[in-house]
């Protein structure tokens, strides 16, 4: 893909309709999925509740989705979903379903946001992009791309404490974003985010509604090194002290201070929309290509490929926005399309984990609709496990 059709491809996808609608409209079921849960020694058959969503409602009646259903049955002990492939719990944004979910290595849910009675008047909680736990484990930063907000969640009171940018108003001056994506908490306090269709890096300070800091020029969408930036949808912690921006426009990764210097740029190998990309140890680093077919790569900074993961067939990763490590050398990824998160071993290129059911969204326990985000629970959260490698 030429970089003018990748730019004509990124305008098309944040167009001023909700990105769900378009990628909905995108997915294929495949015909064979990792469907069933497999927990505590046996298989969660779930049954239909009376306040699914119409979708749903709609997958359980008709032939075909009966029909994907029974596949799924015969082939659950086949889903070869290890508890012990996980450290701890996981964070999940479920953005189809407006909601946050912290989830078990056995897949049991042990915390969700909202619940009844969490938001106050007047807030909502719209498409949630992307989560990560604060350095503390006591908060949650949560990015509403498609809401144009980011929004600072307690985790012991349910309850939003601060909140930057305007639900559901896009702009470019105080408290305004417009897509925002992949905020994070720093060790000093400070959030980062990456502004997307301002094409800037944006530092915020909680309690506060005017950019502390700001890298690239509001509106100057195009590449150039350390002081422009084409789309980006990345700026994730190094241990080193600088960040890692991922640009949409160009397929750039850059690792550069907060001050604009540089240390390096490079192209992910390969890839025709990076996403996310973030630093997995000593010269290597992690980014996933957000299309279909997906891909999760591995490279140094010259660019090199060290690892490629792009499964055919049923599972084929569908528009995947995000991969990081886990403590044992895994990888912990969102397959956004295809309604899962899973985890994969590189030394098998198999997947030894998932939560949800390929290629079908749902509300229940055990389903997701297009997942975005994810992290691991304290202390091997992103923004630790970047301070540590």
């Amino acid at each position: 893909m030429t970089t003018t059709d990748r730019a004509e491809h990124h305008t098309r996808r944040w167009s001023n309709l909700p990105r769900y609608l378009h990628r909905r409209r995108a997915v294929t079921v495949t015909g064979i999925s990792l469907v069933s849960l497999v927990v505590a020694g046996g298989t969660w058959m779930l049954s239909a509740t009376p306040n699914r969503p119409a979708s749903a409602d709609r997958q359980a009646t008709t032939p075909n989705s009966r029909a994907r259903r029974a596949t799924a049955e015969r082939s659950a002990a086949q889903a070869a979903t290890d508890a012990s492939a996980l450290p701890g719990p996981i964070l999940i944004a479920d953005r189809g379903n407006n909601r946050l979910l912290e989830v078990d290595p056995n897949g049991h849910i042990i915390w969700q946001f909202p619940r009844p009675g969490d938001l106050g008047p007047h807030q909502t909680f719209n498409v949630p992009d992307d989560a990560f736990f604060t350095p503390d484990g006591k908060q949650i930063i949560a990015t509403q791309e498609d809401a144009f907000v980011v929004t600072l969640i307690d985790i012991a009171t349910h309850k939003i404490v601060w909140r930057y940018g305007t639900p559901g108003t896009s702009g470019t001056g105080a408290n305004q974003l417009w897509n925002p994506d992949d905020a994070i908490m720093l060790h000093d306090g400070r959030i980062i985010v990456a502004d997307i269709k301002n094409c800037r890096i944006v530092l915020l300070t909680p309690g506060t509604q005017v950019p502390a800091q700001q890298l690239g020029r509001t509106g100057h969408c195009s590449h150039r090194t350390g002081t422009r930036f084409s789309s980006p949808n990345g700026a994730f912690p190094q241990p080193n002290g600088q960040i890692l921006v991922t640009e949409i426009g160009g397929d750039w990764i850059t690792s550069m201070n907060l001050d604009g210097t540089v240390s390096w740029t490079t192209h992910a190998p390969g890839v025709h929309y990076p996403s996310d990309t973030n630093q997995i140890g000593p010269d290597r680093y992690l980014t996933v290509d957000y299309s279909r077919p997906g891909q999760i790569v591995e490279f140094d900074h010259t660019g090199h490929l060290l690892w490629r993961y792009a499964p055919s067939g049923p599972n084929m990763l569908d528009k995947p926005s995000l991969a990081e490590p886990l403590p044992n050398g895994d990888i912990l990824a969102t397959d956004d399309d295809n309604n899962r998160v899973i985890v994969i071993d590189p030394t098998t290129n198999k997947i030894v984990w998932q939560y949800g059911h390929t290629g079908i969204a749902g509300h229940q326990p055990g389903y997701l609709a297009d997942p975005d985000g994810a992290d691991l629970a304290p202390p091997y959260s992103l923004n630790n496990m970047n301070v540590t490698r």
